[in-house]
């Protein structure tokens, strides 16, 4: 089932630097835009102005473009920022506050504003984000995609929706299922803020 989605503002760095690592995924793996639009439920409009920065898809279908293009969502939204905080023994990955990567905005297209927690995550299954509810969502949109997704409000009222089922989630309220399930967040009373990891399932070998 094909999106629509609202056009976005001018691109920020971390959205061309995205839109350029799809481009350059796709091309390295002779896909069109056509069928990896076809494949992960876009348009192949949508997806072009994915590849040029004016849009940026929800964590949701990004999850998907990367599985489709053989790679992990922290590799694809590696931002190319770097810190002697990440060269760690161990794999160990350490983000101060003030370290965090640059915030990836999609309330001009879904609503949903993100930023990783984590650096040099390419090759884990885990994908941890602070995230933004928007207040506003588009009635028609849903998310779904494989894995496994845990939210942990930390601050405003989210009301969370999968499948049939809605819940009202609050400061210190966790919830955990099965993202396969169709399933949507949005700020209730104003945005709030969660702690959202997803967990993705290991790639196939090709």
């Amino acid at each position: 089932m094909e999106i629509k989605v609202l056009e976005t503002q001018a691109p920020s760095q971390p959205a061309d630097l995205l839109g350029k690592r799809i481009r350059r995924l796709r091309n390295a793996r002779d896909r069109t835009l056509d069928s990896l639009a076809r494949e992960v439920g876009l348009t192949k409009g949508y997806l072009s102005k994915v590849e040029t920065g004016r849009q940026i898809p929800p964590l949701a279908t990004l999850s998907k473009v990367a599985r489709a293009l053989g790679t992990d969502l922290p590799s694809l939204l590696e931002t190319g920022w770097r810190s002697g905080s990440e060269d760690r023994p161990g794999g160990i990955s350490l983000v101060r506050a003030e370290e965090r990567r640059p915030v990836i905005r999609g309330g001009s297209s879904f609503g949903y504003d993100y930023q990783s927690l984590v650096q040099n995550a390419s090759g884990r299954h885990m994908s941890p984000f602070l995230f933004t509810f928007p207040q506003q969502i588009l009635k028609e949109v849903f998310f779904e995609h494989a894995g496994e997704e845990l939210i942990f409000v930390l601050s405003g009222t989210v009301e969370f929706e999968i499948g049939d089922e809605r819940y009202e989630l609050k400061p210190g309220d966790c919830i955990y299922f099965d993202a396969t399930m169709r399933h949507r967040g949005r700020g209730k009373g104003g945005e709030a803020k969660a702690l959202v990891v997803m967990l993705e399932p290991h790639q196939s070998g090709d």
